[in-house]
């Protein structure tokens, strides 16, 4: 199997952390992502800024899971390889 092939998040080529998808798996979650943020937040921000607060670490955190779970390892990149 290509580990290449089954990431769906590169790493970036200058930094850390990952770059835009590269797979159609990963632009679902993406969007997907977006999509609930787009909904929930302006719903969620005027009723209660604590949960929203929560909401938003939680989302976070979700995508970052399935970024090291379904991405390159991260790690600091100088261009170079």
């Amino acid at each position: 199997m290509n580990d290449a092939k089954s990431h769906w998040f590169p790493a970036k080529r200058y930094g850390w952390g990952w770059g835009p998808p590269v797979t159609w798996q990963g632009w679902v979650v993406l969007v997907g992502w977006i999509a609930i943020l787009a909904v929930v937040s302006p719903w969620l921000a005027p009723r209660s800024m604590p949960l929203f607060i929560v909401f938003e670490i939680v989302m976070v955190a979700v995508l970052l899971t399935i970024c090291f779970l379904k991405g390159e390892r991260p790690r600091w990149r100088w261009g170079r390889d």
